[in-house]
């Protein structure tokens, strides 16, 4: 759990805008690292397929959680294309973003970094790959 403190900060936000303790995520098996920004065209156009492999993946009781990373230029449009998403965000202020940022060499986005939940080791920072030749998520988590 100190790992993904480490990664996230103490607490990031929920769909209901609430805090969600970062510690609460120790039951998963992958946490997914979604680096996006609501004006880049590509984004836009992943951002519906994680959404929907997401969806397939939970449902059918997998642990997966994904974080978004938003880069986008404001607050306001972070906030604004997190409502299309159906996961949980990084505090835009948020220290963590840069170290997240420069951990896992992000130089281009869409990125979806896959991160072993449990020991916080690298899965994959080819997640965008995996989610598209995998849109069902039939061979999560993707190891």
């Amino acid at each position: 759990m100190a790992h993904l403190e480490a990664l996230f900060g103490t607490e990031v936000i929920g769909k209901d805008g609430g805090n969600v303790a970062v510690s609460s995520l120790a039951d998963k098996d992958v946490i997914g690292v979604y680096f996006s920004a609501h004006w880049c065209p590509p984004c836009r156009g992943f951002t519906p397929a994680l959404g929907d492999c997401y969806t397939k993946v939970t449902s059918a009781g997998k642990k997966l959680e994904i974080i978004f990373v938003s880069l986008d230029r404001s607050e306001e449009e972070g906030k604004d294309y997190f409502s299309t998403m159906p996961w949980l965000l990084l505090p835009f202020d948020s220290d963590q973003k840069e170290v997240l940022t420069d951990k896992f060499g992000i130089s281009g986005i869409p990125a979806l970094v896959l991160i072993d939940a449990k020991t916080g080791d690298l899965i994959t920072k080819d997640g965008r790959g995996k989610v598209q030749n995998d849109p069902n998520g039939d061979q999560f988590p993707w190891k």
